[in-house]
């Protein structure tokens, strides 16, 4: 089986030294989802409830836009609140570095001694970390609260959701727009081959097989569809 990744001295000093950090695949499946998820359950509603064409897509488009960037104003002030976050802990260990060093010392001995150092090599990496301000709180961060070493991006965070929100979240309206026959059933066919494409794509970065994690999503949105389109039905007169 093939590398991931390289291990030559440069490309484990470049990706060492350079984390990407969590990426903005949890947000792109997050918005991928929610919009195919949301749209077509207005879809679902108002076709049950028998109303137009003009009043689907009118709704449609303003839930695309509406809760489109509600999701993205959600994601992006979560993402910046967990990043204050991180930069308040970090200003903490700092002053306690300053304040109680010894204390700090104690700590960082003891998150080595669990990693597995012992001895006179537990000791002297205690020391040498102990002795560079900015390692020691990163190492504080990842170890003592978890924390990823890489600031998140708030901005681009919400980006990523709300485009795949736009793009997911359009496909339950393409029959409608292109105004084709029994438009509702290819919307409803559309909208779960996006759930399973979402869900086979989500499989390349887990140990989930492809079609597995494809019904588990398809699963997931048709049942939120069918309810939307039970309640609409009992409007239909």
């Amino acid at each position: 089986m093939p590398s991931e990744h390289g291990h030559s001295q440069a490309e484990v000093e470049r990706r060492i030294g350079a984390p990407s950090g969590r990426g903005y695949l949890r947000d792109m499946i997050y918005g991928g989802i929610d919009g195919a998820v949301t749209t077509f359950a207005i879809v679902a509603g108002v076709a049950g409830a028998g109303l137009s064409t003009g009043v689907i897509l009118a709704l449609g488009i303003a839930n695309l836009l509406a809760d489109g960037f509600s999701m993205a104003a959600g994601n992006y002030s979560g993402t910046k609140a967990e990043r204050d976050d991180t930069r308040r802990l970090a200003r903490v260990e700092r002053r306690h570095l300053a304040d109680d060093p010894e204390g700090e010392r104690r700590e960082i001995r003891e998150i080595l001694r669990l990693k597995g150092l012992k001895g006179d090599v537990l000791e002297a990496a205690t020391d040498q970390i102990a002795a560079d301000r900015e390692a020691a709180v990163a190492l504080m961060l990842t170890d003592e609260y978890g924390l990823a070493p890489v600031e998140p991006h708030p901005m681009r965070a919400a980006l990523a959701t709300f485009g795949a929100f736009l793009v997911a979240g359009s496909v339950p309206l393409v029959p409608f727009v292109l105004g084709l026959p029994d438009a509702f059933h290819l919307a409803a066919g559309m909208t779960f081959a996006v759930f399973f494409g979402i869900g086979a794509a989500k499989s390349l970065w887990s140990e989930a097989a492809w079609w597995r994690s494809g019904l588990e999503t398809l699963l997931i949105g048709g049942l939120a569809a069918a309810v939307a389109y039970g309640v609409g039905t009992l409007f239909a007169h």
